[in-house]
């Protein structure tokens, strides 16, 4: 796996959106900028992209962890894939191996880590999903980070993100799970 950049986004939220003030949020997100193998090339098995989501798993997740300040409490992943690639490859690094390191190091993650993938050009911006580790029907803790590289992914690479926050967004008060 070849590695050309890593980027680490850190957001402290103190505020809503309307200015009242609240339980500070803190939003973390590490991202990889990766070569595509597979750009170009028609391929079924993508296994060989399976340990490289581990290790970006663990690199990418001891950023994070370390970043946030205190404990990861939500988590999610993303990845774009340049136009020389399709989204499966994106799929095949975040899904099969990815997540196993991260969750060694946060201590949990009983829930699902939500997540999603794109095909887009340098700059395209992604929302990166984020979910309860533990709980995936806290309604307070699904939430967003919106991110984006100015000058990746390159046609020929993928730009994998783990994002995780500290707590529910600001000022949540929609609940806990689905009335009855």
């Amino acid at each position: 796996m070849h590695i050309r950049k890593t980027v680490l986004i850190r957001e402290l939220t103190e505020t809503d959106e309307t200015g009242v003030v609240s339980t500070p949020l803190v939003h973390c997100a590490a991202l990889a900028v990766i070569q595509n193998p597979f750009a170009g090339v028609e391929q079924d098995d993508l296994s060989a992209l399976f340990e490289s989501g581990a290790m970006l798993g663990e690199k990418l997740a001891a950023d994070v962890v370390k970043s946030l300040g205190g404990p990861a409490v939500s988590y999610g992943k993303t990845a774009i894939v340049g136009l020389d690639g399709i989204a499966e490859h994106g799929a095949a690094l975040l899904h099969p191996r990815f997540g196993k390191p991260v969750r060694s190091q946060i201590g949990g993650g009983q829930a699902l880590m939500p997540s999603n993938v794109k095909v887009g050009a340098m700059g395209v911006a992604v929302d990166l999903p984020l979910g309860h580790k533990d709980e995936a029907w806290s309604f307070d803790h699904i939430d967003t980070m919106t991110v984006s590289l100015a000058d990746a992914p390159r046609a020929d690479e993928i730009v994998v993100c783990l994002g995780m926050a500290d707590g529910p967004r600001v000022r949540a008060r929609v609940g806990s799970g689905p009335t009855k």
